[in-house]
This record gives C-alpha cells, structure tokens and sequence, in this order.
C-alpha cells in the first residue's frame, strides 16, 4: 500500500495486502524468487509484527499471521547467497513438504474431477465425463509445470473438445 502522495500517480491513500489481511493470513507465494533487499522487509515484518507503507514514516502494526510457499531449495538459496539465513529460520517455524504431483499420482483423478467441475461452473459448459483412457494417459505424464500445468491441459480440454466426453483429440 502506500500514502497519498507517495508517488506521483498515488492521488490518494491504498491499503496493501498487509493491512488488508489484518485479523486473518497473509499468502506469499513463491517466496524463493523475493530480492534480498525486499527480503530485509520481510524479515522486520516477521520479526516485529510491523510494517511501513509506502511514503509513509510511521510503521504499523499487524495482527496477520503469515502463509509462505515456496517451489525453491531454500538453503541452496542460502548457500549461493541469495537468500537470508535469519530469515529463513524466522520462517522455518512450521513446514509441510508437499511432493510434486509426479510423486502423487493417486490424486491426478481427484485434481481432474475438481478442475472439471470448477471450470464448468465458472464458464457456466456442461460438466465432462473423463475416461480411465485420459485418467490413465494424464497419470504417465511428469508434470513438471505440477497441479498448475494439469489444470491448464484440463481448462484448454474442456474449451476445445466437442460435446460429450473429455478428449484431447
């Protein structure tokens, strides 16, 4: 967020997802790919619970709790000095690995089925019926774009394909 002011297109005052996520969870995705210098900010967010927006000289404090997700090797990032050591083990308080989807073919037909439906109701199409043949085609794949690259294939399959069951034909 920032002040009114801040900047010369801020004509007025912009709370940032930091204020916005007061009370509740703030997601930061894809936190490997965060700059050093903005690293530092994150830290002093972590570490004290406040923050300082834009063109602005008084911090505020925050009650959100913070969500982090990573695809990266954060101590490899570390090691190559690209990320912060302290601010890894601010972070490092609770992990969950969660293996890539090549490691977790059971729910290839469970992320179909939920793709399928939640595509069909936000485009408002005729929910697909999906063949064992595509379950079992999709589950050879490796995925290395993981669930994103297969709800992708999912979203361009249903556009494309005819009326009547899922095919990639």
């Amino acid at each position: 967020g920032h002040k009114k002011g801040a900047y010369t297109d801020a004509g007025e005052e912009r709370p940032g997802l930091v204020t916005r996520a007061g009370g509740g969870i703030l997601f930061l995705d894809e936190i490997g790919d965060l700059e050093i210098q903005s690293q530092s900010k994150l830290l002093r967010l972590i570490q004290n619970r406040e923050y300082t927006p834009l063109g602005s000289d008084i911090s505020i404090k925050t009650d959100a709790r913070i969500l982090l997700a990573t695809n990266k090797d954060l101590k490899k990032l570390i090691k190559e000095k690209k990320f912060r050591i302290d601010l890894f083990y601010r972070l490092n308080t609770h992990s969950i690995h969660i293996p890539p989807l090549r490691e977790r073919k059971d729910d290839i037909p469970l992320l179909i089925d939920h793709f399928i439906n939640t595509i069909s109701e936000e485009y408002k199409l005729p929910i697909k019926d999906v063949s064992k043949k595509i379950i079992n085609l999709l589950s050879e794949y490796q995925f290395p774009g993981n669930v994103r690259e297969l709800e992708g294939v999912i979203k361009n399959a249903v556009f494309v394909s005819s009326p009547g069951p899922l095919s990639f034909e």
